[in-house]
């Protein structure tokens, strides 16, 4: 038995589904508590360390406690960087024209592609190694990268190779449908049948995706070819998500609600029919301000979708591309100054509903018996605190499965 006492402030989520509304802000605050660990899990909450505990005692020094971060949307794989793009950004060239002349997703293909799998492994491990010490003890990984069978397949085989070999926990997403590769930029059609027919099959048959994505947006894949795409995915046992409204609301939102989807990530430009959808849907809406920071747009309506009832989860969108960052503490910072979010509503935000956009909120995203014991100790002394400082880390002390790593 283990047990983590001298806490300040216990803050947290609970539950085991997704906060909506204004229960997205009723969190739990105990003040002057002790956690006790039994192996990996939460096995109780205390005034005072039992006289005849035995185990290990973890000092929280008077801080506050929370539920350990979830990261619900990264691109976490990749080869190469893209630090040259950012130039190009700065002169008012956009995603899509970036896309166009062979960059953007496509660049970083090619160095995926060329990448081998202990190149791959490598440069993740120590991404991972930087996040578990700010905090995020979950992370999602989606392929896309490869843009064919052999590429997609070794993207998802770090993630695999990755949860049996370092601290983070890890949800793998198959997103083969992020762009067209250059061999089917005049065969759209083939290469989603290449989906449909060959990879999403045999990401299956692997086992080596719990998710399926698609990047719905103009320019990418349409409505009805997302939901090919999506349903083919369900077909085989996969859980859905999408790519949604990033930059333009061309109806994937509202796909999202018809077909289910747990979660539908970005909506930065999303509309009126759009949240219904989402609401109507029971869908996460899975949102990426650091993104928005990076590319100077727009902020999705985050404030809107809580006055309407729909679950917010708040996640980084690590990639080379559009946010070469992995601070989630950051994009706390980001939901409070931009989304107008309170310190209740963000951690909500980056704990149980992002767990549950993983369905793993039975697991993990807050601190109660029974639930994984993944927890952090902060240096400061409340949520408040979280939101005010930014650009530094504030993780003093990281327990993943009950055990001390940071």
């Amino acid at each position: 038995m283990k047990c983590i006492t001298n806490i300040g402030l216990i803050a947290t989520a609970y539950g085991t589904s997704p906060r909506a509304g204004s229960k997205q802000g009723e969190i739990s605050l105990k003040k002057d508590k002790s956690i006790l660990i039994q192996g990996d899990t939460i096995v109780d909450i205390v005034d005072s360390v039992p006289e005849s505990l035995s185990g290990e005692i973890i000092d929280a020094e008077g801080c506050l406690v929370t539920p350990g971060l979830v990261d619900s949307h990264t691109h976490l794989v990749f080869g190469g960087w893209r630090a040259h793009e950012l130039q190009l950004k700065m002169q008012g060239v956009d995603y899509l024209e970036i896309l166009k002349q062979g960059g953007g997703i496509l660049s970083t293909v090619k160095e995926t592609r060329a990448a081998s799998e202990e190149e791959l492994i490598n440069k993740a491990s120590s991404i991972l190694s930087e996040m578990l010490k700010e905090g995020i003890t979950t992370v999602e990984a989606k392929s896309g990268y490869g843009l064919n069978l052999v590429d997609e397949l070794k993207q998802m085989r770090v993630v695999e190779h990755l949860n049996l070999v370092q601290e983070v926990e890890l949800v793998s997403t198959l997103m083969a449908a992020h762009a067209l590769p250059n061999e089917y930029l005049d065969n759209k059609e083939g290469y989603i049948e290449l989906i449909i027919d060959t990879i999403i099959p045999e990401t299956a048959r692997l086992d080596l995706a719990k998710f399926c994505d698609v990047f719905c947006e103009t320019g990418i894949f349409n409505v009805e070819e997302s939901r090919r795409i999506l349903e083919a995915a369900k077909e085989h046992g996969m859980k859905l998500k999408i790519h949604a409204d990033e930059i333009n609301a061309i109806g994937a939102s509202r796909l999202a609600g018809e077909i289910g989807t747990i979660s539908a990530e970005h909506l930065i430009a999303i509309d009126y029919k759009g949240l219904s959808s989402l609401k109507n849907g029971g869908c996460i809406a899975c949102l990426l301000p650091a993104t928005s920071f990076y590319l100077g747009k727009p902020y999705a309506p985050a404030r809107s979708m809580i006055d309407m009832g729909i679950p917010v989860a708040i996640a980084t969108d690590f990639n080379p591309g559009s946010c070469p960052s992995h601070s989630l503490q950051l994009c706390c910072n980001l939901a409070n100054y931009f989304y107008k979010l309170s310190p209740e509503e963000i951690l909500t935000a980056v704990t149980l509903n992002a767990a549950c956009a993983l369905d793993l909120g039975n697991k993990i995203g807050s601190i109660e018996k029974g639930k994984q014991a993944d927890i952090v100790i902060w240096n400061a002394p409340d949520l408040d605190f979280l939101c005010y400082r930014f650009g530094s880390n504030l993780a003093a002390k990281v327990i993943k499965k009950g055990r001390v790593i940071v």
